[in-house]
């Protein structure tokens, strides 16, 4: 593939990714992930490290409209931020130690109980 067709295709799955995480504050990852497994060819573990520096600044711009529109809860946002900012460094600093075929299995596991989730809710 030419690098031509690489920046495209990188620019049509950015925009896929920013339009999931604006439309439905899923962060994008439910796209970032598989997008770059399956069409860019990155294995599991740099997968899930990029997706999270693409998520990054998509989740900044986003959360500003939201606020900016009345629609964030910052109460809530900065509590869960906190869990969070503590549950990514442990997961970030054990990611190397879950074998490939296992990390893609429970991130399917959990797309797909997402996905019933939403669905029956």
């Amino acid at each position: 593939m030419d690098n031509k067709r690489s920046k495209i295709k990188l620019l049509l799955i950015g925009i896929l990714i920013g339009l999931v995480n604006g439309l439905f504050g899923s962060g994008g990852g439910t796209i970032a992930v598989p997008a770059l497994v399956f069409v860019l060819g990155l294995n599991q573990h740099k997968a899930h490290a990029t997706a999270i520096s693409i998520i990054f600044p998509l989740s900044l711009i986003s959360s500003f409209l939201y606020f900016r529109h009345g629609i964030l809860n910052l109460k809530i946002a900065g509590l869960v931020a906190l869990g969070g900012v503590i549950g990514s460094y442990i997961g970030a600093k054990n990611l190397k130690k879950v074998p490939s075929n296992i990390l893609r299995k429970i991130f399917g596991i959990f797309m797909i109980i997402a996905a019933i989730r939403m669905v029956m809710i």
